[in-house]
């Protein structure tokens, strides 16, 4: 089980990343579009100015039920090991032990 903090903290992200999303996107077309590297710079800083956890680059998957980071799977949003777990005991629909 994971740090009830950083699952928390992940939490806070996912809030800021949806609330600046649509400012964040805005200014990243501007700067694709500019041609002028001065004004490039200037909504660069602009976008600097945003907090940095609401940048999408800053989400991490995590597992729903233990908040593990590593090893999850991402179409069921579970780690490896409750994923094997939940596949064995016949909770997730379509997915079944292989054997050849």
């Amino acid at each position: 089980m994971s740090k009830k903090a950083l699952i928390e903290r992940q939490k806070k992200r996912e809030f800021f990343v949806q609330k600046y999303q649509k400012r964040r996107q805005k200014i990243y077309h501007q700067i694709k579009k500019e041609k002028s590297l001065q004004k490039k710079f200037q909504l660069q800083q602009k976008l600097q100015k945003y907090p940095r956890d609401s940048s999408f680059v800053r989400l991490h998957n995590r597992c729903i039920l233990s908040g593990r980071p590593k090893g999850v799977f991402h179409d069921f949003q579970l780690s490896r090991h409750f994923l094997r777990e939940m596949a064995l005991l016949g909770f997730l629909p379509g997915v079944r032990k292989a054997s050849w």
